[in-house]
């Protein structure tokens, strides 16, 4: 059932995700190397649980136990504050029309990309040291054009021997998004961007299509970092020499 994993993923880290709670879904990862918990297959296979059902019966299954699971948690599942506040940040950035990241926080520059953090940090790898429970990748590219990229979720888990979940934005900021500012404070997030070539107009604003991305982008990294969670954004230079680059540095010993 196709789709039916990122479905699952939104409900529970959206719902679940907040006051330094929840429980963080991770889609198809690679469990050769290491255990990160409870599996859940929907096919036969090497799996803690085996989920076969029709596509409804599963639909209410996962909203039962995401319901109960906020019942346990003692959290709120209809509420998404820090949904709303990735907006409010995004809605500043928009109307003091600076689009341009902070230049004080850049650590490194290669012929690929450019690197931002919060960290004292001098590389990629020195990032993935970092003692944090899980990264989230976040990645504000094409889907359909850059799927490439999605490679680069088991290669950072294999380097740095923690769950790595992967977001095409600005879609998880409705999923895991909430999950990152309003759950446990134990991630580190890679945002990766690039400035597309072409823009568009939004009919009735005075921003553009590239600059709304931008601003969700810049939103997005102002929030985490207000809670001075770890913080990497690798701004690509050329997208696919970038991202065939950052696949192959990460994997190389």
């Amino acid at each position: 059932m196709p789709g039916l994993s990122d479905w699952i993923e939104q409900l529970i880290a959206e719902s679940t995700g907040k006051e330094l709670k929840g429980r963080l879904p991770l889609i198809n990862q690679d469990l050769s190397q290491h255990n990160f918990g409870l599996t859940v297959g929907f096919a036969k296979g090497d799996f803690d649980l085996i989920v076969e059902a029709p596509l409804g019966a599963q639909f209410i299954l996962w909203e039962w136990v995401t319901a109960l699971l906020c019942y346990a948690l003692q959290v709120d599942p209809f509420n998404q504050p820090n949904v709303t506040e990735a907006k409010e940040q995004s809605n500043k950035v928009l109307a003091q029309g600076n689009f341009s990241f902070p230049q004080g926080i850049q650590v490194f520059e290669n012929e690929f990309y450019l690197l931002y953090s919060n960290q004292k940090i001098a590389s990629i790898k020195e990032f993935l040291q970092l003692p944090v429970s899980y990264f989230a990748l976040m990645a504000y590219l094409t889907r359909g054009e850059d799927d490439l990229i999605v490679n680069l979720k088991n290669e950072i888990s294999n380097r740095s021997t923690r769950a790595t979940t992967f977001g095409w934005a600005p879609r998880f900021l409705h999923s895991t998004g909430q999950f990152h500012k309003g759950g446990p404070a134990s991630g580190g997030f890679i945002q990766i961007t690039y400035e597309p070539k072409e823009d568009l107009p939004i009919a009735g604003m005075k921003f553009t299509f590239k600059q709304l991305i931008s601003a969700q982008a810049l939103g997005d990294s102002a929030a985490l970092q207000s809670r001075n969670l770890p913080f990497l954004q690798i701004h690509l230079k050329d997208k696919t020499a970038g991202i065939a680059n950052l696949i192959t540095e990460i994997a190389k010993d």
